[in-house]
C-alpha cells in the first residue's frame, strides 16, 4: 500500500518550456496506476469530505454535547483553536517527509484517517477538557493535517494544467462533507443521540479514508498529461486561458529563498487574516444564531449553508481566477468575506433569520474561496520545484488564524457579544483585501508604461 507510481512506459522523457519549467511526458495515468487520473481526484475528495465534520461541524455540534456545557464557552472554543493549530502545523513536517521520500500519500492519508476518526470519537466521549484536547485537537488535528495536505497535493499533481480548479474542488470536499453530519446533529435532540451521530461520523471517516486513501498514488515528479502539448501550453493563450492574467514564476524558490523575497511573508500575513475571519464564522455562526434568539433550526441552517457554499464556491472562484487573475479575484473574495461579517452582525442584531442565513451563505463563499486561489498563487510566485514545501509554509499561517479567529474570538464574544466581534472580523477581512494590492511576483520588476514616439503629450 502507498507505493509511488512506477514508470511503465519504455521512453518517458523530460522537456522544458520557454520559462525553464520541467515536464515529464510519455507516461499516461492509466500506465502508472491502471486507472484514469480522475480516480486520484475523487479519492482525495472523498478523504477530505469524510474528515470534514472535525472542523466544519464543530460550532454547531458543541451546542448539544454533554461535556461542553461544563467547560464554558471560551474554553470549549479553544478546543477548535487548538485543533486548527495542530492541523496547520502538521502540513510542514508532512511536506518535508514526503519530499525526502520517507512517507507516501497513501500511508500518510490512511494514518491520518485513523487519527481523525479518533478525534471525532474523542469529542463525543471525552469527559474532561484535557482528554478532549488530546483526542480531538491533538490526534484529530494531526490526522486532519495529514489527510488534507497530502490529499490536496496528490490530486493537484495529477492535474498540473488545472491546478487551481482541482485544489478548489478537493479542498471544497473538506467543507461540504460536513453538511450531512450537521443535518444529522440537528435532527436529534438528546445528548445521547448526538454522541451516536459522532460515533457514526467517526466510523464513516475511518472506513472512507482507509478505502479511498489506500489507493492514492502520486505521479512522478513534473509529470504531465500526454494529451496536452506542454510547450504549447506554456505560451498559447487559447490552450491555457490562465496565461493573460497569471504569469509564471521567474524562477524556482526554495522556502528559505521565498521567505527572503518578502512576497511569502506578506502572503502569509494575508492568509492568517483570511483564515482568522473564516474560522470565526465556522466556530461562531451557530452560537450567534442561538444566542440571538433565532433558534437551533436557524443555527443548523446557517452552519450547513456556510459549509456547503464554502465547498461549492472554491472551484468556481478558482476558475474565475484563471480568467481574471489570482490577485484580483482574491481581493474581491476577501472583500465579500468582509461584507458578510457586517451582514451577520446586522441581521443577528435585528433578529432576521432569513438575513442571517443569507449572510452565512456569503460568508461561506468569501471564507472558503481564497484557499484555492492561494494554492496556485504560490506556484506562480515561487515556481514548481518546492511548491508543496512553500504551500505548507503558507498554510502554517492558519495556526495563527485559529488562535486569533477562534480563541481570540471567544474571548471577545464573552466580553462584547457577537455583533461587535462580527464587525471586527469584517474590518480584518477588508484589511486583508487591501494588502493584496501590495503582492508582487518576486524577480519581476513593475515596468512603467511609457508613451510611444509620435504620441503627443499634453
Amino acid at each position: 500500500m502507498g507505493a509511488r507510481a512506477e514508470t511503465t512506459s519504455a521512453a518517458p522523457r523530460e522537456v522544458r518550456d520557454v520559462y525553464g519549467r520541467h515536464y515529464r511526458i510519455g507516461e499516461s495515468a492509466e500506465q502508472l496506476t491502471a486507472h484514469s487520473r480522475r480516480h486520484q481526484l475523487w479519492r482525495a475528495w472523498l478523504c477530505l469530505a469524510a474528515i470534514s465534520p472535525l472542523q466544519y461541524a464543530f460550532g454547531f455540534a458543541v451546542l448539544g454535547l454533554p461535556a461542553a456545557s461544563t467547560w464554558g464557552g471560551v474554553q470549549t472554543m479553544w478546543l477548535l483553536a487548538l485543533f486548527v493549530v495542530v492541523q496547520a502545523g502538521t502540513a510542514v513536517p508532512a511536506a518535508w517527509l514526503n519530499r525526502r521520500r520517507l512517507i507516501t500519500p497513501a500511508v500518510a492519508v490512511v494514518s491520518g484517517g485513523v487519527l481523525a476518526a479518533a478525534g471525532l470519537a474523542s469529542l463525543a466521549h471525552a469527559d474532561s477538557f484535557a482528554l478532549a484536547a488530546f483526542g480531538y485537537a491533538g490526534l484529530g488535528g494531526v490526522g486532519a493535517g495529514l489527510v488534507y495536505s497530502m490529499g490536496v497535493a496528490t490530486a493537484a499533481d495529477w492535474y498540473p494544467e488545472k491546478r487551481a480548479s482541482v485544489i478548489g474542488l478537493v479542498t471544497g470536499g473538506f467543507a461540504v462533507g460536513a453538511v450531512p453530519g450537521i443535518a444529522a446533529l440537528a435532527a436529534v435532540s438528546s445528548a445521547g443521540g448526538r454522541v451516536l451521530v459522532f460515533d457514526v461520523l467517526a466510523a464513516v471517516a475511518l472506513l472512507v479514508v482507509t478505502v479511498a486513501g489506500s489507493g492514492l498514488v502520486e505521479p512522478p515528479r513534473f509529470w504531465w498529461p500526454g494529451e496536452i502539448d506542454a510547450q504549447s501550453w506554456a505560451i498559447d493563450h487559447h490552450l491555457n486561458r490562465s496565461l493573460p492574467n497569471n504569469v509564471p514564476a521567474v524562477r524556482d524558490y526554495a522556502p528559505s529563498d521565498a521567505l527572503r523575497t518578502g512576497a511569502l511573508p506578506l502572503m502569509w500575513l494575508i492568509f492568517a487574516l483570511a483564515t482568522a475571519v473564516s474560522l470565526f464564522g465556522i466556530g461562531f455562526v451557530g452560537g450567534a444564531a442561538v444566542d440571538g434568539g433565532l433558534g437551533v433550526a436557524a443555527a443548523a441552517a446557517a452552519v450547513a449553508a456556510l459549509a456547503a457554499v464554502s465547498g461549492v464556491g472554491r472551484p468556481v472562484a478558482a476558475r474565475l481566477s484563471d480568467s481574471f487573475g489570482r490577485s484580483r479575484v482574491l481581493a474581491h473574495v476577501l472583500l465579500l468575506a468582509g461584507v458578510a461579517q457586517f451582514g451577520l452582525a446586522l441581521s443577528g442584531h435585528l433578529g432576521s433569520t432569513a438575513g442571517f442565513v443569507l449572510f452565512a451563505v456569503v460568508a461561506g463563499l468569501g471564507g472558503g474561496a481564497f484557499y484555492a486561489i492561494f494554492g496556485s498563487l504560490v506556484l506562480e510566485y515561487f515556481g514548481q520545484s518546492s511548491v508543496l514545501q512553500n504551500q505548507s509554509v503558507l498554510y502554517s499561517a492558519k495556526a495563527v488564524g485559529g488562535i486569533a479567529g477562534v480563541g481570540g474570538g471567544a474571548l471577545l464574544v464573552s466580553r462584547l457579544d457577537y455583533p461587535p466581534v462580527f464587525v471586527i472580523a469584517g474590518v480584518l477581512a477588508i484589511g486583508a483585501a487591501g494588502l493584496v494590492r501590495f503582492l508582487k511576483q518576486p524577480g519581476r520588476p513593475a515596468l512603467p508604461v511609457r508613451p510611444q514616439r509620435g504620441v503627443g503629450m499634453c
